[in-house]
Order: C-alpha cells, then sequence, then structure tokens
C-alpha cells in the first residue's frame, strides 16, 4: 500500500440536499456534510431549497449530528443581482454554514468581506482541471476545490502533487452526467429560454433528436449511433467500485449528485457509499471492492445505465436508447415504529399481502421480509396498503429498525 493511502486522513462523504427532508435522510444514512441552495444563487432552481429559518435548522441537525454544511453559491450573478449578494450572505453565516460553493470570483471577494469566517470552495462550475487554477485559487483564499468532472486519475493525482496539502480537493463520484464541461450549458438557453447557468436546466440533452433537410418539409431523418437517438445522453457515474484509487489519486471529499432527486434516492446512495467507505477502512487495501449486497443497492435507485466518467480516461458515453431511468424499485412506505412483534409502516406506494419487501435501516444492510399479513391502523386485517400516506402494520419479530427507514418493493 502506498503512503499516501496510509496516511490519508479519513475522507468525507458528502450528499445532496434538496430540502430539509432530505437532509435528515442524509444525515441518518451516513453522510459526513451535506450541500444544499438557500432561495437564490443556487444551481439547482427545481429543488425545493430552504429558506433562513430551514437553513438555520438544516445546520443545528447536521451540526448535532458532527457533520457540516455547505452552501451553493454557484451561479453567475447579472448586474442587477449583485446588490442582493451582501444580505444573502451575511444570512448563510448567521445561520452558521460551513462553507459557500461558489463559482464566480466577484462573489468569492464579496465572501471574504460579509462573511469572513465562512469557508470558500470552489464550484465545479469554475472547471478546475489543472494545478496552476487550484493554486490560484488557494492563494486567494479557497480552502477546497471541486475539480472539474472531465478529469482522470492520472490528472488528479498531478494536481494533488503540486498543490498545497491543506487545499481539499472534492470531486464527484455518483450520480447524473452533463454533456457539457462541468456543466456549462447553453443548450437549455437556447430550445427553451430556460438557463442552466442560473439553476434552471431543463434537459434537453435527454432528448430524442433527427435531422432534417430544408428542403424535405416534414420529413425526418433519424441521428444514431448503434440503436438510438438520444445522442447527447449522457450515462451516469458510478465509482463505488473505486474507492481505493479515489483515495489514492488525493481526493478528500466524495461528492454524491442529486439535490433535485427524491429522499429515498440521497438516503439509498449514501447508505450504499457509506458503508463502502467504511468497509474500505475496515481492511484499507488497494484491492477492496465493496460487497455485491452494496453494489446492488445502487441498481434499486432510478438512474440511467452506469459509467465511470472521465476518471479511467475515456468518456462517459450516451444511453442512446432512451432518455429515462432505469427504475425497477419503488418505496413501499416510511418506517414508523418497529417492537412488540410488529413493524408499522406509513405508506408511500401500493403493496399487498404475499409481497417481499425489501427493508433499508441506516448503516446496515438491506433485508428481505415477506408480507405475510397486512393489518390497519385500527388493528383491521387487509389484502393491500392502496392508500398514501395509511398506517400499515406487519408480523415483525427481526432485529430493531430504526424509525425513518426506507422500506421498498420491486415492480
Amino acid at each position: 500500500m502506498s503512503d499516501s493511502m496510509k496516511n490519508s486522513s479519513r475522507i468525507e462523504l458528502l450528499s445532496p440536499a434538496g430540502d430539509l427532508e432530505r437532509l435528515k435522510c442524509a444525515l441518518m444514512y451516513g453522510a459526513d456534510a451535506v450541500y444544499l441552495a438557500g432561495t437564490s444563487f443556487g444551481m439547482r432552481a427545481g429543488a425545493n431549497n430552504f429558506t433562513h429559518d430551514q437553513l438555520a435548522e438544516g445546520v443545528r441537525l447536521a451540526h448535532s449530528a458532527g457533520a457540516k454544511v455547505y452552501v451553493t453559491c454557484n451561479t453567475i450573478p447579472r448586474n442587477d443581482e449583485i446588490n442582493e449578494l451582501p444580505d444573502f450572505l451575511q444570512s448563510v453565516a448567521e445561520a452558521g454554514a460551513d462553507a459557500f460553493i461558489i463559482a464566480d470570483i466577484g462573489v468569492m471577494r464579496l465572501a471574504q468581506k460579509y462573511a469572513p469566517d465562512v469557508h470558500i470552495h470552489i464550484s465545479t462550475q469554475a472547471g478546475v482541471a489543472n494545478y496552476a487554477t487550484a493554486n490560484e485559487f488557494y492563494s486567494m483564499g479557497a480552502s477546497r476545490v471541486v475539480l472539474a468532472r472531465e478529469l482522470c486519475f492520472d490528472e488528479i493525482a498531478e494536481i494533488r502533487a503540486k498543490t498545497p496539502r491543506d487545499l481539499e480537493m472534492e470531486a464527484f463520484v455518483h450520480g447524473s452526467m452533463c454533456v457539457s464541461f462541468s456543466g456549462r450549458c447553453l443548450l437549455s438557453s437556447y430550445m427553451t429560454g430556460r438557463d442552466a447557468n442560473r439553476g434552471d436546466c431543463a434537459q434537453p440533452c435527454r432528448w430524442k433528436y433527427y435531422l432534417t433537410e430544408e428542403k424535405r418539409q416534414g420529413q425526418k431523418f433519424e441521428i444514431f449511433e448503434d440503436n438510438g437517438t438520444h445522442i447527447l445522453n449522457s450515462r451516469d457515474m458510478c465509482m463505488i467500485e473505486y474507492i481505493p484509487r479515489l483515495i489514492e489519486c488525493g481526493i478528500t471529499s466524495f461528492k454524491i449528485e442529486g439535490r433535485a432527486k427524491s429522499a429515498y434516492y440521497t438516503a439509498a446512495v449514501t447508505n450504499a457509499y457509506r458503508q463502502a467507505i467504511d468497509g474500505y477502512y475496515a481492511a484499507p487495501s488497494p484491492d477492496y471492492r465493496p460487497d455485491q449486497a452494496i453494489l446492488g443497492e445502487l441498481g434499486k435507485v432510478s438512474h440511467r445505465e452506469y459509467s465511470t466518467g472521465f476518471y479511467l480516461g475515456s468518456e462517459p458515453g450516451q444511453v442512446l436508447s432512451n432518455g429515462g431511468y432505469v427504475r425497477e424499485y419503488k418505496v413501499a412506505g416510511m418506517v414508523e415504529e418497529c417492537g412488540g412483534g410488529w413493524l408499522t409502516l406509513s405508506q408511500r406506494n401500493k403493496f399487498r399481502t404475499g409481497d417481499t419487501l425489501d427493508v433499508m435501516p441506516p448503516h446496515a444492510k438491506p433485508f428481505l421480509l415477506n408480507v405475510t399479513g397486512m393489518y390497519d391502523g385500527d388493528g383491521n386485517p387487509i389484502e393491500a396498503a392502496p392508500h398514501a400516506m395509511m398506517t400499515v402494520r406487519i408480523p415483525y419479530t427481526g432485529d430493531a429498525v430504526p424509525k425513518g427507514s426506507f422500506v421498498r418493493v420491486k415492480g
């Protein structure tokens, strides 16, 4: 094992939090830090995001769990927005956030002026792809750079070797990939008027395209490679099998993409990476791979076909045949209570007697539970749970399952 592996401090698992519910799920399932947005200047306008009071509550919850909170301020503001920044920056500082994620050097300077005690992390939107840029941001006061997603292992290792050791390096390890360099895309603006660089991407890269010729109006010609016309639709990234190499090349924070995704997605992906990282540290080895049960968890969330992004020197490639997700599981319910021979759920999707539920406790491997009987909240026997949020009780005598755990069903 290399010296960098032996001496590296424990890496951070950084999870997305689109709202307070997802923040709680990230913490429950093992995140060391969460990243989120306020109501302005964040790159995910479609997420619910956080008011000042919600941010303060989220920071309180995270800090009580020993986790950190990083607030995105990574849009590129226009002139008419600059006057709003001081109040926003001060509000985030007052809420107790640990760092800003910033892409614009003007915003960076304003943050240093109006919120001097909050760390500055340089967003992937800034396109940090070499050590000269990383060093310059460090000299300007950044404590961390979020690397461009287009880098391979060797390039990251060189950046690490040629930058100060106290400059942290964060990198995306899981989630959606953008067809444009580090998310700098104008396609959505041109086609829909929704600016991707201001957090409002319509994701036209996921659409199906045809070619037309000006003298052949109404005739559509397929543009395809192999078996499809979704030529811009990038595969998702999944690096859970490469934890030793991610650590070896010098990454200090593993970032999961997905602030606009569901609470279940946040919980399941965080849970898988938490177990995989803990498994590595239990017996560090360059040959470490998570066991199949952990790997299988990432197939139970909505996703496009997985790839290794640019880490291995190749490109992630496209899902040509369709623009949608693989969805094989749905959330059956959330655990409300466990004990006395019963598992009590709050229903989210229909399931019935005879189904096999897949229970996902935090910090533990999932297990299967056959539904041999079902009862409503009044104790009446039922054959199915068709109503959202209804209380369902199932006979259960296994290990305790914490409140808030997700329960899934295939199909």
